[in-house]
């Protein structure tokens, strides 16, 4: 909780009223409004409220920052859906917003959960994240009034300026009580410049601890002073909160505010300290303490571990500042700098997650000697997972930039994050992007691989008919350039997509082609995961005679190209194949193996998949409770990965 947290006691029994005495009573609100100028506390008031309520939600609060006033524009309600989901388990969303919402509802139906949507603009940002049922509540907070929302059943709070006496208390917190004391008047005068604002008060009352030995009537007259700074904000009294971020700026130490201004260009929503040091070519250390000298100055919020934001106010003078002190090329090479260092990052774990995978060469323009953030694949894993929204404004960024070639290498390095994790939603939108920077970029080869790898997403999307248009597309610019391998890779994207769509034959005719192809180029490794999708035709066909040496082909093969991930997929059919043919004992542990591989990798996706093998040759066994026991948490895994996934395997097994 926020440590500055002063008196608004009356305004914490106004919430309490508007939720109720008893939280399940049937006059109690399932949304509430808090809206108030900026920087006059909504943000703290709220948390510190729900806080206090935690018993009331046993499923847990949620936090979306709605982004209303940001520079950048608002926050589309379609990627707090995501988020929303993914934090609730379920890492694959749908791609469409209509679909997130309906799933949202759904999910959240029985639940008795807190969302708490922090500084929205307009009432349709809201209405996709009401959750379902009448168990939870939506605490909105908004420099908005958002009388819109009043249709959808929506109580209303304005929250006031603090007081002068709490205005006092909050100074006097961070002074002390003797200094306070003998300059009352000024204090006061410092307080009322302040406007009531908090953030206000608590950036005047770190310049005062900054500077023991200055008379608070200084402080006074320097806020006094109309600077004329965020002239854009001028309303609801931002003006005031401008001239105490200007003071606060003013004693920075020149490090620390050469970081803050670098900070407030980045196109990122928090930072820590390795993106901080490699914006400013230091190093990680340095970042460390110019970042604790922020946040002591209260310029910058540690929401921890180790993740720093701006107050959006704070954010808009830091970009200020820096475009005042800053030539363009200055601002340009720091921007390069983090996007180069999150590109290294990213291509670095993807040479840890997928070694076999063909990647095209990088180009940096300032290449960071910073270490990458992890040592294997999982910590590899982990950090695309954790950095994904990042990696995503940084790829937005560059697109808008003109940066081609840059976009186009970050989504190709974004590769195992789509492919292990399933975020269809972002897979596919990074794409798009990814193609047209690669056009833009004049870069055939990086074109053809957008398309190929962009075509896999849309296809495990379940977008079968567009994946297909775009490996057409693929496969036409291959034969174009004489590009053996690319032609091979758009024929088996088309062989799949052809086999999704229920027809064998013409699956078979492509993937004939892709193999032909990708053995007259010399490339074992498409050979081999060609034959894992004839292996797959020929046990739909019930044909397991004709799938074990195709899929035990294709294992052997990428063993020996070292692909671990790909290889345990061949195993694992090749355990389905021998159960299907009637050796089940050796079928079951090759599926066992490559369960363990998935496991190891955190390839939920194949987790499942294999597990539902396992299910079904456990059921055609005679075994039905251990069918039961591997289809269930096949179910569970594709509720995370892919709900369509969990519906079709209710539907498909009959288990009693």
């Amino acid at each position: 909780m926020p440590a500055h947290f002063t008196n608004r006691r009356s305004e914490l029994d106004e919430l309490d009223a508007l939720f109720g005495a008893d939280p399940d009573g049937a006059t109690s609100p399932r949304l509430i409004v808090v809206n108030g100028a900026a920087g006059i506390g909504k943000t703290t008031l709220v948390s510190h409220w729900l806080h206090t309520r935690e018993p009331a939600f046993p499923d847990g609060q949620l936090y979306a920052d709605l982004a209303g006033h940001s520079a950048d524009g608002p926050t589309d309600p379609d990627a707090v859906l995501g988020q929303f989901l993914r934090a609730l388990g379920l890492a694959s969303p749908p791609v469409g917003m209509a679909e997130k919402a309906s799933l949202w509802r759904t999910v959240t139906a029985g639940l008795r959960l807190a969302v708490m949507l922090d500084s929205a603009f307009t009432a349709a940002q809201i209405r996709p994240l009401l959750p379902g049922g009448s168990g939870g509540l939506v605490v909105v907070t908004s420099r908005q009034r958002l009388t819109g929302l009043r249709l959808d059943g929506a109580a209303f709070f304005r929250l006031e300026a603090l007081g002068q006496a709490a205005g006092m208390e909050l100074l006097t917190r961070g002074v002390g009580e003797e200094r306070v004391a003998g300059e009352l008047s000024a204090v006061r005068r410092v307080v009322s410049l302040c406007a009531g604002l908090p953030l206000a008060v608590c950036l005047a009352s770190a310049r005062l601890a900054s500077r023991p030995r200055q008379p608070i009537a200084a402080l006074a007259d320097s806020l006094a002073q109309d600077t004329d700074r965020l002239a854009a904000l001028e309303i609801e009294g931002e003006n005031t909160v401008s001239k105490a971020l200007d003071a606060s700026y003013a004693v920075l130490d020149p490090p620390a505010a050469h970081l803050y201004r670098t900070l407030g260009m980045l196109p990122l929503p928090t930072f820590d300290a390795r993106t901080a040091a490699a914006a400013c070519a230091e190093s990680e250390q340095w970042a460390q303490r110019r970042l604790d000298e922020l946040t002591e100055a209260n310029l910058v919020e540690d929401i921890g571990p180790d993740t720093f934001r701006f107050h959006d106010l704070v954010r808009v003078h830091a970009r200020a500042c820096a475009h005042s002190a800053e030539s363009e090329d200055g601002r340009d090479r720091t921007l390069r700098r983090v996007t180069d260092w999150y590109l290294r990052t990213a291509t670095a774990a993807e040479q840890l997650i997928t070694p076999a995978q063909f990647t095209l060469p990088r180009t940096y323009a300032h290449p960071s000697p910073l270490p990458a953030p992890f040592t294997d694949e999982h910590g590899a894993l982990d950090w695309l997972d954790a950095h994904r929204n990042h990696l995503m404004s940084l790829l937005r960024a560059a697109a808008d930039w003109g940066w081609h070639a840059t976009a186009w290498q970050l989504v190709d390095a974004m590769w195992p994050l789509f492919l292990r994790l399933r975020h269809y939603d972002l897979w596919i939108e990074a794409h798009r992007i990814g193609l047209a920077a690669a056009r833009g970029d004049a870069h055939a080869e990086a074109e053809r691989q957008m398309l190929n790898s962009g075509a896999i997403g849309l296809a495990a999307a379940g977008r079968t008919d567009e994946a297909a248009d775009w490996y057409a597309r693929s496969l036409a610019a291959a034969r174009a350039a004489g590009d053996t391998r690319d032609e091979g890779q758009a024929l088996h994207g088309l062989g799949g997509c052809a086999l999704d769509a229920g027809r064998p034959d013409e699956a078979l005719s492509h993937l004939n082609l892709a193999v032909r192809a990708w053995e007259e180029c010399g490339y074992p490794r498409g050979v081999a995961l060609a034959r894992i999708l004839l292996g797959e035709i020929a046990l739909g066909q019930q044909e397991p005679g004709r799938a074990v040496p195709l899929f035990a082909q294709a294992h052997d093969a990428l063993v020996d190209v070292a692909d671990p991930h790909d290889a345990a997929r061949a195993l694992a059919f090749l355990g389905r194949a021998r159960a299907q043919g009637g050796d089940h004992s050796r079928g079951t542990r090759q599926m066992l193996e490559a369960l363990e591989v998935f496991r190891a990798s955190g390839a939920l996706h194949w987790q499942a998949r294999t597990l539902e093998m396992l299910g079904q040759s456990a059921y055609a066994h005679g075994n039905r409770e251990q069918a039961r026991a591997h289809v269930a948490q096949a179910r569970s895994l594709y509720e995370v990965t892919s709900p369509a996934d969990a519906r079709r395997l209710e539907r498909a097994v009959p288990l009693p």
